[in-house]
């Protein structure tokens, strides 16, 4: 007597895609770097260099310098990200949101993480040059910067399945990145560019309050503490109002606190794109509706440091 067949093996999701539809292998590494996230590497630039501007200090090639490295940074957080909810089994294809390359077998594991140390490399090359510039400070902070981009989603201890994820983005897209563009110009430190990185810092954090609520329930099942799964919807979405309501208060108050010029005044204007992504925050039910919220909030930080950059930069 003969055992019944084994059923097959469902589909890969690389095999799910049509032939005709699935990206080219440099398109699937343009997936894996997720452009809309990289306005909050370019946003506290773009304010560090305002502000290098504003005291006199401003020097092309080390702002440039810091541009390249934080966009590196980013785009080596994002592959690690990838690779390592893969390895995890947090990506799974219950996930809603972009497709993420390793979980759906458009690039293999190893190649997403030697792109990984490939990009921390570039940025360790750029860092070596800021720190010629402006010293030993900057070892620190690059170092810093470098494994904590890692150590996001890897390692023994990952920031973002114990919470900490929030933390890490306000603090290295924040404080560290507009701190660390106006040091390699300026070579020194004032409490004004603190100020300015925790205004840049909380809308950048408020793109990840996005992507984590709409990740919510599947991390929940596959073990990733994030703030949001730790906090629920309701504080969440109380999060991401908040974070974007400090962020557009930082400009006046830095005209009344910091003699900041009085057009800052005018930068919470640009508010008005983030009354959309607000509303899906707010209103949403199925995680599927918070999709275009990502890139309403990515839209928001890029205008927010080209405004207060520019305003910053006009009246130096």
């Amino acid at each position: 007597m003969t055992g019944s067949p084994r059923p097959a093996a469902p589909p890969s999701p690389a095999e799910s895609i049509p032939s005709a539809d699935r990206p080219t292998a440099f398109a699937a590494w343009i997936l894996a770097a997720r452009p809309r996230t990289l306005p909050a590497a370019a946003a506290p630039v773009l304010i560090g260099s305002g502000l290098a501007t504003l005291k006199g200090a401003f020097v092309p090639l080390p702002a440039l310098a810091a541009l390249a490295g934080g966009l590196l940074i980013q785009v080596a957080t994002n592959l690690a990200n990838d690779y390592y909810d893969f390895i995890r089994g947090t990506d799974t294809d219950e996930r809603i949101g972009p497709l993420r390359v390793t979980q759906a077998g458009l690039l293999a594991p190893e190649q997403v993480r030697r792109g990984v140390w490939s990009t921390l490399g570039a940025a360790l090359a750029v860092g070596t040059y800021l720190v010629w510039v402006a010293g030993w400070p900057i070892v620190l902070i690059g170092l810093a910067s470098l494994v904590c981009s890692v150590a996001y989603t890897g390692g023994p201890f990952p920031l973002a399945y114990h919470g900490l994820g929030d933390l890490f983005v306000f603090v290295f897209f924040g404080l560290v990145a507009v701190g660390g563009t106006v040091y390699v110009q300026a070579l020194t430190l004032t409490p004004d560019v603190l100020w300015a990185g925790a205004g840049v810092g909380a809308l950048s954090t408020a793109i990840l309050v996005v992507n984590n609520l709409r990740d919510l329930d599947t991390d929940r099942t596959a073990g990733k503490r994030t703030l949001a799964v730790r906090l629920g919807k309701t504080a969440s979405r109380g999060e991401y109002l908040l974070l974007v309501a400090f962020g557009l208060a930082v400009p006046p108050i830095g005209v009344v606190r910091f003699d900041w010029p009085l057009l800052a005044w005018a930068v919470p204007l640009v508010g008005l794109m983030a009354i959309p992504p607000a509303w899906r925050v707010l209103r949403f039910q199925d995680p599927a509706e918070l999709l275009p919220a990502l890139g309403q909030t990515a839209r928001v930080v890029a205008a927010y440091g080209l405004a207060l950059g520019g305003v910053l930069a006009w009246a130096a």
